[in-house]
């Protein structure tokens, strides 16, 4: 006698090589607002610690909006904002929490991971709108050029990204403490080296695309996508 219960309908599967790419965007987001505090200099210019990995969260997020589309993208940057909110919060009761007696280096603690709130603003803002910003730009780009010319792409949509995250932090989180005119420094001196940075790893970002695309069979279009960034389950 024939089974008379429904098969239950077939999971999606989702690519374990989808879920390191988001793991490492995230990692690299988190990583570079913790060592951001730092100021460095590199060939005579000075810039937060962050630059070392911070731009590696937009090659990351070009590759997932090139190889799985918009969609994806989407609902990754919202994980790795809501990720960074809960790390936030979490140092900020550690910072809060009385001491041990023998624990000496409170200062230091402080100093190095009690990001005033003003600085954490500026860094969600322009956190959502230059991954949304990069990721609209490549996807609309991708389907204008038909698939064709990815450096393109992915250099312009950083190109986008990169500056509208530079000038909104910059601004929002030093006007009015900062001259103009070393606003404007920092501004277009961050989004140059973001750039160029991204501009370099393009053979790296070629390679990644091609192998994800290749074995996991995807190569999304967002044709008929709604760009609306707060949409997370669409």
């Amino acid at each position: 006698m024939p089974n008379s219960h429904p098969s239950p309908p077939p999971q999606s599967r989702v690519s374990i090589r989808f879920l390191l790419v988001t793991v490492l965007f995230v990692t690299c987001l988190i990583a570079a607002n913790i060592i951001a505090v730092k100021a460095i200099a590199v060939w005579g210019m000075v810039l937060p610690a962050a630059i070392i990995i911070f731009p590696v969260s937009y090659i990351l997020g070009d590759v997932l909006t090139e190889v799985y589309g918009y969609r994806q993208a989407r609902r990754v940057i919202w994980l790795g904002f809501l990720c960074n909110l809960v790390a936030v919060v979490a140092i900020s009761i550690a910072q809060a929490l009385p001491g041990a007696s023998f624990w000496d280096a409170q200062p230091a603690f402080d100093r190095i991971l009690g990001s005033t709130p003003r600085i954490l603003a500026a860094s969600f803002i322009a956190y959502l709108v230059g991954e949304f910003a990069n990721a609209f730009v490549l996807a609309k780009m991708k389907l204008a050029t038909q698939g064709r010319w990815l450096w393109t792409r992915t250099i312009g949509s950083t190109l986008v990204g990169q500056a509208l995250d530079s000038a909104i932090f910059i601004t929002l989180a030093f006007a009015g403490e900062w001259p103009t005119g070393l606003l404007i420094t920092a501004v277009v001196t961050q989004w140059l080296v973001k750039s160029a940075y991204e501009a370099l790893a393009t053979p790296v970002t070629y390679a990644v695309v091609f192998f994800l695309k290749r074995t996991d069979g995807v190569d999304v279009y967002d044709r008929e996508t709604r760009f609306n960034p707060l949409l997370v389950t669409d």
